[in-house]
């Protein structure tokens, strides 16, 4: 356990975003099934994109890490592999995105993790194996523990679309190499339709295609299609940007580079969630359906612009690497933000400037300890965050670009 002390300065400088992690997810994948090599690169290996690496590595995919470059032999179709088990150490996406991956290699996989992955939605898989009567044993824990074996079968799949989009892009990254045309249809409102679309691009890319309606409610996929290895640049993360351009917003002299201005990244939304938290009202609704992600940097600027705030639509926060409704609250709270959960909203009163002086806690979740390292910007007096360690999953080198544009931190002893 790390824990931080965090003086309240501005940062000033200028700040370099990661590559997106979502898009990298999903570019090991596509390389990694593609017969023939690809060389992918601005890649950060961050905890959860290890795990979608070493997921590739144990399905057959030969992986190289050179700097910020991977080169990627990929398994091609048809490749028998034997028996395998896969840590997903915390990360979502390659829990998700392999899962039904997995039945298009021989012999069992086996999947494990840390944290509360285990505790994350995976009904709308399990639903499917036992429909296919397909082998699906998931250990009675609360850490990861599942075992799957078989072949899907390509048809027709009904999914909902406010679970996850993780689901929805799993299915898409497998359906294309099965022995027939399949459709996939989704029967609720489909939320965080921008990871959808980024899937779509990045399949396209490597030559995959897939039909879909306006309403994104019913995807056509021809089957016995094949990956082709590509090179691909990952572009800059929106989800990262988010606390930069928020600490920006917040009248730290930060200037952001890396970012893709036409990006389908969904979190690009920031920019314009930045812009109506600017506007002078006295009330304003912001829906947080299609961008869970950013909340928790987003209640932050809102607890500091003036008006009244209410960010709406987050009932899938609850499900995350913590329950971010109400860590976000109660953490803001505690360093003097005006900030009610009611229902599956945050109702957010701006105030001027937080207390601070407090020993707050980052639930073991990287973006509320990237968000409160931000606050503490906003704060009159130091704080000390517990558990800042978890940056790993998705931002390794956060602290150090903190405290390179200014930020000062102090490792603290808690005995």
């Amino acid at each position: 356990m790390t824990t931080l002390k965090v003086i309240p300065k501005k940062l000033n400088g200028i700040v370099t975003v990661p590559p997106s992690k979502s898009m990298a997810h999903r570019a090991v994948i596509c390389a990694s099934l593609a017969d023939g090599r690809s060389v992918i690169s601005n890649i950060q290996l961050s905890d959860d994109i290890k795990a979608t690496i070493e997921g590739m590595r144990a399905f057959g995919a030969v992986i190289l890490h050179d700097g910020d470059t991977l080169t990627i032999d990929g398994v091609g179709l048809g490749t028998s592999r034997r028996s395998q088990k896969i840590d997903c150490n915390e990360s979502g996406s390659t829990l998700r995105f392999l899962v039904p991956l997995a039945t298009l290699f021989e012999g069992e996989t086996r999947f494990t993790g840390k944290g509360k992955l285990g505790q994350r939605p995976l009904k709308t898989y399990q639903e499917i194996f036992e429909y296919q009567s397909l082998r699906y044993e998931s250990a009675p824990t609360d850490l990861l523990d599942l075992t799957i074996e078989g072949h899907l079968k390509p048809g027709i799949y009904e999914m909902a679309g406010d679970i996850s989009s993780q689901f929805i892009t799993g299915m898409l990254l497998t359906l294309p190499l099965l022995d027939g045309e399949s459709a996939l249809k989704i029967t609720t409102n489909l939320e965080s339709k921008g990871y959808i679309d980024l899937t779509l691009s990045v399949l396209s890319t490597f030559g995959i295609e897939i039909d879909h309606d306006k309403e994104y409610k019913y995807f056509k996929i021809k089957g016995n299609q094949s990956y082709q290895a590509q090179d691909y640049e990952v572009e800059g993360d929106y989800s990262q940007a988010a606390f930069w351009l928020s600490a920006r917003k917040l009248a730290n002299e930060i200037s952001v580079e890396g970012l893709n201005e036409d990006s389908l990244q969904g979190d690009r939304e920031i920019v314009e969630i930045l812009e109506e938290l600017s506007k002078q009202m006295d009330e304003r609704v912001i829906d947080g359906a299609q961008v869970p992600d950013i909340i928790p940097i987003v209640a932050l600027v809102a607890a500091l612009s003036k008006g009244t705030t209410r960010l709406i639509n987050l009932e899938r926060l609850r499900i995350k690497e913590s329950d971010r409704l109400m860590a976000t609250q109660k953490e803001l709270v505690t360093l003097g933000a005006k900030i009610e959960v009611v229902g599956d909203a945050l109702h957010i009163e701006g105030i001027p400037i937080l207390e601070g002086g407090q020993e707050v806690w980052s639930h073991k979740d990287h973006r509320m300890a990237m968000m409160l390292a931000i606050a503490s910007t906003m704060c009159k007096e130091p704080i000390i965050i517990k558990d800042t360690e978890c940056v790993k999953k998705s931002y390794p080198d956060f602290w150090e670009v903190f405290q390179e544009a200014g930020g000062e931190i102090h490792e603290w002893n808690m005995g």
